[in-house]
């Protein structure tokens, strides 16, 4: 699978998990994967949690669903419907939950980048996820991103120390499918937008125009 194909036919995939283990040498493909992604500062902020645990990953899945019902109360009675319809997690659904975090300590505390934008330590963690979700998406392992739940608490469970932050939670697993669409526009939450509301020349609201409108109009991956 070429990147361009990773990148379209990558999903949230939270439904149709089998529970085959991911065999230890595709598992440490994709770890290494995510490791090789950029951070500013080459600070290389990131730790996976591995996580197969059923005890501690049930106790994972109550924060989920208490801060899921939560959300709930929150919602008009048309979008409750459709809120209902949607899964948000396959914490024991999959044999591999990771937790992703970013330790803005490591190599510090002068990196290069970080002093007016320390927030890019966690953005350099995002970019791992990033590539661990396309390198598994090429070996045919479905990801879920769960994030109902308290930082504080989930740290708590898997014991994270107090200045690491907890940047994702990742459920990993083979699957019976990827679906076409995203699972939120299947189930009718949202649509994607399309690229030329989202792209500006120059400044913010900046209209793009001529040759490069027209590609951003056409342009299919």
């Amino acid at each position: 699978m070429d990147l361009y194909d990773a990148i379209k036919r990558r999903r949230d995939v939270r439904v149709g998990y089998r529970q085959d283990p991911i065999p230890p040498p595709v598992l440490a493909k994709v770890l290494m994967a995510a490791h090789m992604a950029p951070s500013v500062g080459f600070s290389q902020p990131w730790n996976f949690i591995l996580i197969r645990d059923k005890e501690r990953r049930a106790r994972v899945k109550k924060l989920v669903e208490e801060q899921r019902e939560e959300f709930r109360r929150l919602l008009p009675p048309e979008r409750r419907e459709v809120f209902d319809r949607i899964k948000v997690e396959a914490i024991l659904d999959t044999p591999l939950n990771i937790a992703v975090t970013c330790d803005p300590s490591r190599f510090g505390p002068h990196v290069l980048g970080r002093l007016t934008q320390p927030e890019t330590c966690q953005y350099s963690a995002v970019l791992a996820v990033g590539n661990l979700w396309l390198a598994a998406r090429a070996e045919g392992i479905g990801v879920g991103w769960v994030s109902f739940f308290r930082k504080e608490q989930v740290k708590e469970i898997l014991k994270i120390p107090e200045d690491v932050d907890v940047v994702a939670y990742l459920t990993l697993g083979y699957v019976d499918r990827f679906p076409e669409r995203p699972e939120l526009e299947e189930r009718g939450w949202l649509n994607r937008l399309p690229l030329t509301e989202v792209v500006f020349q120059e400044e913010w609201g900046g209209e793009v125009k001529g040759e490069l409108l027209r590609e951003l109009k056409e342009i299919r991956i």
